[in-house]
């Protein structure tokens, strides 16, 4: 998963979703710098990254892109799938992805002195081109893919992705569909685990 499921499966925790959100720029022992929520969001964003990676759909779904771009397959699926997150409406209620992109960044500003040095320099662009809700777009798709691999060692061009992205798009809607209640359900489970006495 992306940015925009890893904040939607935060539950409107502001500090799991400081965790969540910055976990991927957080190696090793680094996570018990932070405050003890802080590191619940980090352990539930891993977790919905090894459930993520194991899940039949996205198996699947990395095949597409593998014989391209081997293991940065899953990255590649992880922007996909925010993608229909992003347009799948009941997800977000009546206020709609607008609004919860805005409270996102919200929540997220008050933390900005203990995020990770490159993901610091990184939120001032997520919030000014509003990555979270440009998900649904195919220009927004386009843009993370040629991120992607500007920040991948070994990736060249990011086009490619994108053209197996539309020749592929049902396909992948599919996928989505199948994964992303039983993710839900996995996410709220941790998150259930890590806060027992405010359930």
């Amino acid at each position: 998963m992306n940015y925009l499921a890893h904040a939607y499966l935060s539950f409107n925790h502001p500090e799991v979703l400081v965790g969540n959100m910055i976990s991927d720029f957080v190696k090793g022992k680094q996570k018990f710098e932070y405050a003890e929520n802080i590191q619940k969001g980090i352990a539930i964003h891993r977790a919905i990254d090894a459930f993520t990676d194991a899940h039949r759909a996205t198996k699947a779904a990395k095949q597409f892109f593998r014989p391209q771009y081997g293991l940065y397959a899953g990255a590649f699926i992880d922007i996909v799938y925010d993608h229909f997150l992003a347009l799948d409406a009941p997800q977000f209620g009546e206020p709609g992805l607008l609004k919860f992109s805005e409270t996102t960044y919200t929540l997220l500003e008050p933390y900005e002195a203990v995020f990770p040095l490159r993901f610091r320099h990184m939120f001032p662009y997520m919030k000014r081109q509003n990555w979270l809700f440009n998900y649904q777009y195919m220009h927004g798709i386009r843009n993370s893919f040629r991120g992607l691999v500007h920040r991948a060692a070994y990736l060249t061009e990011s086009e490619t992705a994108f053209a197996i992205f539309e020749q592929h798009y049902q396909s992948f809607h599919n996928y989505y569909i199948e994964f992303f209640p039983e993710i839900k359900t996995f996410a709220w489970e941790q998150f259930v685990a890590a806060f027992p006495n405010k359930m």
